[in-house]
């Protein structure tokens, strides 16, 4: 979920439930979390689905085989969870867990902010984010009215390094990058 810049989101996503798992109202599920087994902390799941939000508590969850599976109270059978393959686990913002350093961020706050290199160069807006092995890493949008049309920029998530300030409430970060690359 991308954030309009200065607002914060209702809902982060968690997750995703993607296909029955087996007979008895099981579903697989795919967790944005880390470790990805932190999704089963949560013991009530909104679900956001064609449009609609409902809510179910967790019956059960465990991990299978590379992935995780859970069953929700009141999906009882196979036709009950096919119905609910696809949905997205949301979280409301306000039930997240307090960061304990300045330092560190959601994902979803840092999504939307101004990206600007030391020198002052507008680079764009921070698009999203996606975790590799070696380090996070920012996809930056150059703005619609940038010379440089729909150019994206690929910065690793790297603090001190790269990333040399996150003001969240002027909706702005600046980074050590040359704004060639």
């Amino acid at each position: 979920m991308s954030a309009e810049q200065g607002t914060r989101p209702e809902y982060v996503v968690l997750g995703k439930l993607t296909s029955p798992y087996g007979v008895k109202g099981w579903l697989r599920v795919y967790s944005y979390t880390s470790p990805m087994e932190g999704i089963l902390e949560y013991n009530e799941w909104v679900l956001g689905h064609r449009g609609v939000e409902s809510r179910y508590r967790v019956a059960q969850g465990r991990p299978q085989g590379k992935g995780l599976v859970a069953r929700l109270e009141g999906v009882e059978g196979r036709d009950q969870a096919e119905a609910l393959a696809g949905a997205e686990i949301l979280l409301s913002t306000a039930e997240l867990p307090e960061l304990s350093e300045d330092s560190d961020f959601y994902w979803y706050q840092l999504e939307g902010l101004a990206v600007e290199t030391t020198e002052g160069v507008d680079l764009g807006v921070v698009d999203y984010l996606f975790e590799t092995g070696a380090n996070d890493v920012l996809v930056v949008k150059a703005r619609e009215d940038d010379s440089e049309g729909k150019r994206e920029r690929l910065l690793p998530f790297l603090p001190d390094v790269v990333i040399q300030r996150v003001d969240l409430e002027a909706g702005r970060m600046v980074v050590d990058w040359d704004p060639a690359f």
